[in-house]
């Protein structure tokens, strides 16, 4: 299956975008509240309509950045949030980003990448944190049936990808996940191991 930029450009003009929740998700607004600095430089990969950035944005964290494959979301964000800084938007492929975070964000993005793609994936955010990086976010705890996205893990798949560049501040069952994804998901931070 070719997961490029007309794959997912579909789903957006189609509004097939049941990953989508739309709104931001509790889990990861309560994190950063509690636990990122204001001023920290923050990812959201696979960002999509972007609305933890958003709402983020809007109780003045300034130093957010959303990255996507493709531009359709971002014009929805916008469309929302049209003081967000239009140089903070990122329409590029994931796996060719150059820059460095303090933070990255999670949230259906690792799920959208084939199997195969898994230690690639997990070589790329280490290479987009700072030293002192974290990852954190969401992960479902288990796999889904078919040959096409959402691509799911096991927890101990999970620890097998990452664990050999990352050391697990946290990695347990989301207690604030959306309803129909309550059990499903495990919340997790990550700190770069140098």
């Amino acid at each position: 299956m070719n997961l490029d930029k007309k794959y997912w450009k579909n789903f957006y003009e189609t509004n097939n975008t049941n990953w989508d929740i739309g709104y931001a998700s509790p889990a990861i607004i309560e994190f950063i509240e509690k636990e990122v600095n204001k001023n920290a430089k923050i990812l959201f990969p696979g960002a999509g309509n972007s609305h933890e950035a958003q709402y983020l944005f809007e109780k003045g964290y300034k130093n957010l950045y959303v990255l996507d494959i493709i531009k359709l979301p971002f014009e929805n964000l916008l469309k929302r949030c049209p003081q967000f800084p239009e140089e903070n938007i990122i329409v590029e492929d994931f796996f060719t980003h150059k820059s460095s975070y303090d933070i990255i964000i999670e949230q259906t993005f690792f799920t959208s990448f084939e199997p195969e793609k898994r230690a690639y994936f997990a070589g790329k955010i280490y290479e987009l944190l700072k030293s002192d990086g974290k990852y954190a976010g969401l992960f479902f705890n288990h796999k889904f049936n078919g040959d096409f996205p959402p691509f799911g893990a096991f927890p101990h798949e999970y620890k097998e990808i990452f664990g050999n560049k990352f050391s697990f501040d946290k990695f347990e069952t989301a207690t604030n996940s959306i309803k129909p994804r309550k059990g499903k998901e495990i919340f997790f931070v990550m700190k770069k191991i140098n």
